[in-house]
């Protein structure tokens, strides 16, 4: 996929990774793909809920088991 930006959100815990995403989304344009990488399994719950409030586009979740991470696709409205 290809994305515009990436948003590394490694190590940071709720609420930080909604608020660093929404900080970074109002630097781009509408309809660039924000590619954002996190370790907080709070994630998967959070972000489906943040873009259907905010009318981003949630494209999908990744979650790397062995790693413990996650890759969230967004494309911003």
């Amino acid at each position: 996929m290809n994305v515009d930006e990436t948003l590394d959100l490694y190590g940071l815990i709720c609420p930080l990774p909604i608020a660093e995403t929404a900080k970074k989304v109002k630097t781009m344009k509408s309809g660039q793909i924000l590619e954002i990488i996190a370790t907080d399994e709070g994630i998967e719950a959070d972000f489906p809920s943040w873009c259907e409030n905010t009318g981003h586009e949630l494209i999908k979740i990744e979650k790397d088991e062995k790693e413990g991470t996650f890759k969230i696709y967004l494309k911003i409205k």
